[in-house]
């Protein structure tokens, strides 16, 4: 991880840990370099960042700004940590269909930047909220970086353990989306009928050097989930 992603990131954790608002006003831009003693240049890219990420605005003259309105019950489409970070005020549990090491499919291996012949971590689980069906997830994880998975590790936070217990570090994700119609398969894991709307989200996350570790498939019900992103940009 780079220095100005670094201080992104603790500046970010800072505005969590004290539950700014938006509208609330960080330190100055030189207060932050003394901080971090870093130059301009390294708390500006900082900076910059967290405005592409909708954490901050900044008004010439006047400061740097919290901007992240969080509403409750919302998932990011852009997050890299996981939904229970979105979802903390609700009860958020997993039933693990399957869990087993195979061979990654075509789409899998080209997603994860590995061979056919690579072992990979396959997890099938069903995601509640508060009680209630929310998603049905598919996942694939390189097994040379993803050294161990258990159910019970399936059945809590697999990211939380990722990062804490094996010592990773997430660094950024591509996410693809879709609509269409559950199948009969996904509407009998989601309690709903076939042919009911659906969101599905394809993502591959990335550790901080690169390194694609999980390309997840997560097909939503349609009646639980609210999803929100955050633009930046001239709308003129």
């Amino acid at each position: 991880m780079l220095k100005y992603q670094q201080i992104a990131a603790e500046i970010e954790k800072y505005i969590e840990q004290n539950a700014m608002q938006q509208g609330d006003k960080l330190p100055v831009l030189e207060a932050l370099m003394a901080q971090f003693q870093v130059s301009k240049s390294t708390i500006t890219k900082a900076l910059e960042l967290l405005e592409q990420k909708g954490v901050i605005f900044q008004l010439r003259g006047s400061g740097i700004f919290v901007r992240r309105l969080k509403r409750t019950g919302y998932i990011s489409l852009l997050s890299n940590q996981g939904f229970k970070r979105d979802l903390e005020d609700f009860t958020i549990t997993a039933e693990v269909l399957e869990l087993d090491v195979r061979k990654p499919t075509e789409e899998a291996a080209h997603s994860l930047n590995i061979e056919l012949a690579h072992d990979v971590y396959y997890v099938k689980r069903v995601r509640y909220i508060n009680g209630q069906t929310l998603c049905l997830e598919e996942s694939y994880y390189n097994k040379a970086i993803v050294t161990y998975l258990n159910k019970e590790i399936a059945a809590d936070s697999i990211f939380r353990y990722i990062k804490e217990a094996l010592g990773l570090k997430m660094g950024f994700s591509d996410v693809y989306l879709r609509v269409g119609m559950l199948n009969e398969e996904e509407a009998k894991h989601l309690g709903l009928e076939a042919g009911s709307p659906k969101l599905c989200a394809e993502s591959i996350f990335h550790l901080t050097n690169g390194l694609p570790f999980d390309f997840s498939r997560v097909t939503y019900n349609y009646q639980q989930s609210q999803f929100f992103l955050q633009g930046n940009g001239d709308f003129s």
